[in-house]
């Protein structure tokens, strides 16, 4: 099981454009880290947004 997808994964699985994940990135809608000086979005993250999005 993954712990973290790439910004191209986690808006394929959120259906949606992945311009539209980096803004919600910046906005602090979703949380994204620094690996390997890349952004990811962990997993726990990810699940959080398709369940609805609460935090």
């Amino acid at each position: 099981m993954k712990t973290h997808y790439s910004i191209r994964e986690a808006a394929w699985l959120l259906n949606i454009d992945e311009s539209h994940l980096c803004a919600a990135i910046r906005r602090g809608v979703l949380r994204a880290e620094r690996r390997r000086s890349r952004l990811v979005i962990p997993a726990a993250e990810l699940r959080r947004m398709l369940d609805g999005g609460t935090r």
